[in-house]
């Protein structure tokens, strides 16, 4: 199994997955256009993306949740198997609470709407490439008020997780980088990886993605 090639520059390569030509083909001109991105593929379907990525590495993929005959969510989990530091924006017509967590269980970082403009699209690319949690305002206040719903938070975080290690995070439920989580809370980079390492060991999480799904929220929702 080939692993993912660091990338050795500036530039963020970006992989698109959609069965949709003309928006991919879309999609890939506004990011061969910005400066410090670079499209390194267009797929139609999961083994075009397999066969591509092994080829051609990405940092960053943005997926179709609605594949022609297949899953976008499915495709997400097995690219996350093999490519486990990619990191997969969903982006779909699709405002779904429900297809939001499968994507997110499955190891998706973020989830934007298709009429998201180019300059969201870019980004969500970027933060998702600088360690981010991207969400469209729609999809972030859906995943916040499904936290603040929930009767039960779906891990004991409460006991689990230190007052810093909540705080952290809380900021990053909210899709703030890490950069920004540290500036907000007057903390050092490495600091907040320090947390973010502890805060997956605990929570049995290797990626934002899972964390985000996994956490019930409620508790610390009603804390800050």
């Amino acid at each position: 199994m080939a692993k993912k090639k660091t990338s050795s520059s500036s530039v963020i390569r970006v992989a698109v997955v959609d069965d949709d030509r003309n928006l991919a083909e879309g999609i890939a001109w506004i990011i061969n256009h910005k400066r410090g991105f670079k499209c390194v593929g267009m797929y139609y379907g999961y083994r075009d993306s397999v066969r591509g990525l092994e080829e051609h590495p990405a940092d960053v993929v943005l997926m179709d949740i609605g594949l022609q005959g297949e899953s976008g969510i499915d495709c997400v989990r097995s690219l996350k198997k093999q490519y486990p530091e990619l990191q997969i924006v969903m982006q779909t017509v699709y405002s779904d609470d429900e297809k939001i967590f499968q994507s997110l269980r499955a190891g998706a970082v973020g989830y934007i709407l298709k009429k998201t403009t180019p300059d969201q699209v870019l980004n969500a690319i970027s933060e998702a490439h600088k360690g981010g949690v991207p969400f469209t305002g729609e999809i972030a206040r859906k995943v916040l008020s499904y936290f603040k719903a929930s009767s039960q938070p779906s891990v004991d975080v409460e006991t689990l997780l230190s007052d810093r290690e909540k705080e952290v995070l809380n900021e990053l439920v909210q899709g703030h980088s890490y950069q920004a989580i540290a500036d907000r809370l007057f903390i050092s980079l490495p600091t907040v990886r320090f947390h973010l390492q502890n805060i997956y060991k605990k929570l049995h999480v290797s990626s934002r993605g899972e964390a985000v799904a996994k956490l019930g929220g409620k508790s610390i929702l009603s804390k800050f």
